[in-house]
C-alpha cells in the first residue's frame, strides 16, 4: 500500500525534529545495525554493572589496560617483523565538532536560564507549578531506581518511542491532544482555586 503525501511529510518532520542527522536515523531505526548495536550494548552495560555487580571504574581501567597492551605489543612486533602498524584513525577532535557541541549546549543552558528568569523575575506561576511537578516526578521516579538504571531506561525509551511515534503519529497526536485538554482543565481549575484566597484577602 502506497503512503500518502501527508504521511511522508509527517515522517520527515519527525526526522527533522530529531536533528535530521545520523542520530535521528538511529532513533528511527533507519540505520538498523547501529540501533541494534546501541540496544544490545546498553543492555550489556546495564547487566554487567547492575546485575553482575562489576565496578565501572575497574572495568574501564582494565579494558583500557588490555587495549593499550595489545596496541603496544602489536606495534613492537610490527617493527621487528616488518609488518604494518595497527590501523588506528587520527585520534583528535575537530574544531567543527567542538563548536557544534558548544552551540547545542549553549541553547539548552539559555533555555534553563530563561525558565529561571521567568520564575524569579516575571513570577510566572503556571511555569513555576509545571517545574515543580516535573522535578517532583523526577525525584519520585529516581527514588525507585539508581542512576545507571535510569540511564538505561532513558536509552530504551529513546530507541523505542520515536520509532513508534513515527509510524503511528496521527493516533498518538489524537490521544495526546485529548489528554492535554483534560490536564489543562484540571490545571486551570487548580490555578483558579489558588487565586481565590488571594482575592478574598484583598477584598477584606
Amino acid at each position: 500500500m502506497a503512503t500518502s503525501g501527508a504521511d511522508v511529510t509527517s515522517r520527515r518532520s519527525v526526522h527533522r525534529s530529531l536533528g535530521g542527522g545520523a542520530v535521528a536515523d538511529v532513533l528511527l531505526w533507519r540505520r538498523r545495525n547501529v540501533a541494534v548495536a546501541a540496544a544490545v550494548g546498553s543492555t550489556a552495560v546495564w547487566v554487567l554493572f547492575e546485575r553482575a555487580g562489576y565496578n565501572f571504574l575497574s572495568v574501564m581501567a582494565n579494558a583500557f589496560l588490555l587495549l593499550v597492551s595489545i596496541l603496544f605489543f602489536w606495534a613492537k612486533s610490527a617493527s621487528l617483523l616488518n609488518r604494518p602498524l595497527p590501523p588506528l584513525p587520527n585520534m583528535e577532535v575537530s574544531d567543527a565538532f567542538v563548536e557544534k557541541a558548544a552551540s547545542k549546549a549553549n541553547v539548552w543552558v539559555n533555555r534553563l536560564l530563561a525558565i529561571a528568569h521567568d520564575i524569579a523575575i516575571k513570577r510566572d506561576r503556571n511555569l513555576f507549578l509545571q517545574v515543580i511537578v516535573v522535578l517532583w516526578l523526577v525525584a519520585y521516579v529516581g527514588s525507585f531506581f539508581n542512576f545507571l538504571t535510569l540511564l538505561y531506561i532513558g536509552t530504551a525509551v529513546l530507541l523505542v518511542l520515536p520509532a513508534i511515534y513515527d509510524k503511528h503519529q496521527d493516533k498518538v497526536d489524537e490521544k495526546v491532544m485529548i489528554a492535554h485538554r483534560q490536564l489543562s482543565r484540571h490545571f486551570d481549575s487548580f490555578v483558579a482555586t489558588t487565586r481565590q484566597p488571594q482575592k478574598e484577602k484583598k477584598t477584606e
